[in-house]
């Protein structure tokens, strides 16, 4: 579905009131309409059009159209917003048929990566824009054999735990602030016999087993350096080195003891959905998982979500960062969308940078369910609690990055991780089995 933004003028009630309207849109002194100064540098494309394609439709789509009419109105520019569900098969078959949109949002790298020799390089303006607002990591999965192409969009963040701000209250638990913090508050909720420590659920239908490799992936960022987990993602080491050996030791920590999850075998059946249903009515204490499963505790099991200071709430839920080893460790999981550019036009140059800018970031935040790790993004724009946490552990991020999973090859990525995880929960199949097992099954070319 193409979206197109509008520029609407209300009808005025009477000569006097259009006057005065059109005497506060009148040029400042610098050619520049009042109201519009923070556009300055956006201007002399009066009449041009840009056409963003993406997977974002709608009604995501809607408040992403309603955050660029103050550009519009103040620039001249139109933004075309098209998007659709058929983005990944569909941009190949435009660029090769050489009707390549202006700009182009990508959900991951690796797909942007396939387009290098098709894209043009950022412009020396969203380069610097960039490196000011972001941190290094995000420039990083923009950049495709040293050429930085894609500046940062949206974001979203894994390293989550959830949990019940009022059970926490009441029992006098602590939030952890190390991973060891978060081991020993685990083993004195399951010495007291109140509540399990965790709940969890690795069925997903035919991708069963990717909360494990979740798991193993924000792990991996917390026990080794970044500089290992790129090379575990690529297979610059072996599955089986004794880096994931370690990381995968830890995650078992907690899910394959029995006093902390219950009956163990029984995550590979519970679904993801139903895995943190326990948090809402006071059932288990903690349940790792992405930002999006606040949304369907809420729909399927009446969950409300709330600040981390509401604990009145009986079934209040909440969300803390999954702490790395130390209190200065502090790694995110998650992932995000970049925008690269098919077309070398002024227009479209001045749109990929005003989405860099803490202008756009704010007024986008501001329409609600959405944030991004540019530095200028003010907490107070985001609404949900949820997210406002997801900006805070990504303005504290001393690394970021990606769903491992989703970089390696798919045979792995999307099958044997899956699998072998689910068998090392289902079947207590060992470390060392699973290890192997995936290591075997990496593509030999």
């Amino acid at each position: 579905m193409s979206f197109k933004t509008k520029r609407v003028l209300a009808a005025t009630a009477s000569a006097a009131v259009a006057t005065l309207f059109l005497a506060g849109c009148a040029p400042a002194d610098n050619g520049v309409a009042a109201g519009c100064e923070a556009y300055a540098d956006y201007q002399g494309f009066d009449g041009t059009e840009v056409e963003v394609y993406t997977t974002i439709i709608a009604p995501e789509a809607d408040l992403f159209v309603e955050s660029f009419a103050e550009f519009e109105e103040c620039t001249g520019i139109t933004v075309n917003w098209n998007g659709t569900q058929e983005f990944e098969a569909q941009i190949a078959v435009r660029v090769e048929g050489g009707t390549a949109p202006d700009l182009a949002i990508f959900p991951q790298p690796g797909l942007l990566a396939r387009f290098k020799d098709s894209l043009v390089a950022a412009p020396a303006k969203v380069s610097e824009s960039v490196d000011a607002n972001y941190s290094p990591d995000w420039k990083n999965y923009g950049t495709v054999d040293g050429t930085f192409f894609a500046a940062p969009l949206g974001a979203n963040v894994k390293s989550f735990v959830w949990y019940n701000p009022k059970v926490f209250a009441d029992n006098n638990y602590t939030i952890p602030t190390t991973w060891q913090e978060l081991l020993d508050l685990s083993e004195q909720i399951a010495t007291e016999g109140k509540i399990q420590p965790w709940c969890a659920g690795f069925g997903s239908g035919e991708a069963t087993g990717w909360v494990g490799t979740d798991w193993m992936e924000d792990i991996m960022l917390r026990t080794a350096s970044a500089e290992t987990y790129d090379k575990w993602t690529t297979h610059g080491i072996p599955f089986n080195d004794p880096a994931v050996a370690t990381a995968i030791g830890e995650a078992g920590k907690i899910l394959k003891n029995p006093d902390y999850v219950g009956d163990v075998a029984s995550i590979a059946t519970t679904t993801f959905q139903d895995g943190g249903a326990g948090i809402v009515d006071g059932s288990c204490a903690m349940h790792r998982q992405a930002s999006f499963i606040g949304g369907i505790l809420a729909a399927d099991y009446g969950a409300e979500i709330v600040e981390p200071t509401d604990t009145s709430m009986d079934n209040g839920i909440s969300v803390f960062y999954f702490p790395g080893t130390s209190a200065d460790n502090k790694p995110a999981l998650g992932g995000g969308e970049f925008v690269a550019a098919f077309a070398d036009r002024g227009e479209v140059a001045a749109l990929q940078h005003y989405l860099t800018t803490p202008l756009w970031n704010n007024a986008k935040a501001k329409l609600g369910g959405w944030f991004s790790a540019n530095k200028g993004l003010d907490e107070a724009n985001v609404a949900d609690p949820v997210n406002k946490v997801a900006v805070q552990i990504l303005k504290n991020a001393t690394t970021f990055r990606f769903d491992g999973s989703d970089v390696m090859p798919a045979a792995v990525g999307a099958g044997t991780f899956w699998k072998e995880m689910t068998a090392w929960v289902a079947e207590d199949k060992s470390d060392k089995a699973v290890l192997d097992a995936i290591e075997a099954s990496w593509p030999k070319n």
